[in-house]
């Protein structure tokens, strides 16, 4: 997923050198998402390792 996230935050860099506002506004907006939904999963999957009792590493 984070792969993706760079992938469209690499896509509305190049959108918007060449001038396309829009697809470079829409593609931040995805990649913003789809950084926090990773984030967001981290997180969720470093307590439930936590309470389990596993190590995090």
């Amino acid at each position: 997923m984070l792969g993706w996230a760079l992938t469209f935050f690499i896509l509305a860099i190049i959108a918007a050198l060449l001038g396309f506002g829009g697809i470079a506004g829409a593609a931040a907006s995805i990649a913003k998402i789809l950084f926090f939904v990773f984030l967001a999963l981290l997180v969720i999957t470093f307590v439930a390792r936590a309470l389990r009792g596993r190590s995090i590493t």
